[in-house]
């Protein structure tokens, strides 16, 4: 008995990005085409994905290339998913209300039974519906603070890749952008099955982020806050994070009283002074062990840990992974480093031919 596919409406307008609305699209689209080449994957395809917005027709979103619309919002009266792909935020922020009639939508999608999906910063329109207020959720740890100021409502775990939240599991968010193969292998887990997902991970080289988002979170102290005394602490701290005592050092440098200072700091950064600093110095380690060969206790040193076991406990509380698993994550591969010589011994506006014998390309 053939059973009908699941309807997927790819909520598209002209804020999103493609990267994260084709490659969805694409993953979510391909069980026929690689029914044969897997056993995993099932020959009945599962999912029926349509482009949705305001009206049909081409719509340039952004970057300005054009993506078809299939249907517009009137002609779906019904949808068991809908997604909403990464946007990219103005400077000033989301514009609320500027998409009344997708958010009406949304709303009337949701109470007809669809899951309501994010990528990444889509879940600023789904938050818009009210249908999150209360609801945790995740979103790029970047647009983290103009979520918090625009959906306070919405309890938010930045660190998170993936929150699945309502009475019926049907409010699903995704972290930062490439978190969308989290969304997508999980609704192939969830729907299809965890084999077809493995297969199609292995098939597209997706990845389950299983460490979380806090490795990629880059620390940079709020500093919007008006306080200018602590503002010019954070400003000496930046270049003074690794001195020895460093927040007796920074209430003497403000020349407040300590409980005033270690109050006012708090408020101000939403951090205790001596996280504050902890957080600074892991920062900086990360990139040490990023761009260097350095060893993992001389790095401990340099940022301000004598005690080179503190520091590693530090470094997995704060990142979830060790600094050396860190290191493997992120380093640059041997095969894309600069070539002896590199382009400084390139004439300027001339080409460099690459010799591919003289690196070995990684499996």
């Amino acid at each position: 008995m053939r059973i009908e596919p699941l309807h997927v409406s790819l909520l598209l307008f002209p804020e999103v990005t493609v990267s994260t609305s084709m490659g969805i699209y694409d993953v979510l689209r391909s069980f026929e085409m690689l029914a044969g080449l897997d056993a995993d994957i099932p020959i009945q395809p599962p999912f029926r994905v349509d482009t949705v917005g305001e009206v049909r027709g081409r719509l340039p979103v952004a970057g300005g290339m054009p993506i078809e619309i299939a249907r517009g919002i009137d002609e779906v009266v019904r949808t068991d998913i809908v997604i909403v792909p990464s946007v990219v935020l103005a400077a000033d922020g989301w514009a609320r209300g500027r998409y009344p009639r997708l958010v009406e939508w949304i709303a009337a999608m949701h109470v007809g039974g669809a899951l309501l999906c994010s990528a990444c910063s889509g879940v600023f329109l789904l938050a818009e519906s009210g249908i999150f207020d209360g609801q945790p959720a995740t979103v790029h740890w970047g647009y983290a603070p103009q979520f918090a100021r625009s959906f306070p409502a919405v309890p938010l775990f930045p660190e998170r890749v993936l929150v699945v939240a309502g009475e019926r599991e049907e409010l699903v968010s995704s972290g930062a952008s490439m978190s969308w193969h989290d969304l997508v292998l999980y609704l192939i887990s969830r729907f299809v099955g965890a084999t077809a997902a493995q297969a199609l991970a292995r098939f597209f080289a997706l990845q389950w982020h299983h460490e979380g988002l806090s490795p990629y979170v880059v620390f940079d102290g709020r500093r919007d806050h008006g306080d200018a005394v602590i503002a010019d602490v954070q400003k000496w701290l930046a270049t003074h994070f690794s001195v020895a005592a460093p927040v007796e050092e920074m209430i003497r440098h403000s020349g407040l009283a300590e409980r005033t200072f270690k109050r006012r700091f708090k408020e101000a950064t939403g951090h205790a002074p001596i996280e504050y600093v902890q957080r600074l110095r892991v920062e900086d380690a990360k990139r040490r062990l990023e761009r260097t060969t350095a060893p993992v206790d001389e790095i401990g040193w340099n940022v301000g840990y004598e005690d080179p076991a503190f520091f590693r406990r530090l470094f997995r509380r704060t990142t979830g992974l060790s600094p050396g698993a860190y290191r493997r994550k992120f380093r640059i591969p041997s095969f894309a480093q600069p070539l002896p010589g590199g382009d400084a011994a390139t004439p300027k506006g001339s080409a460099r031919a690459v010799p591919m014998r003289s690196r070995q390309l990684a499996p």
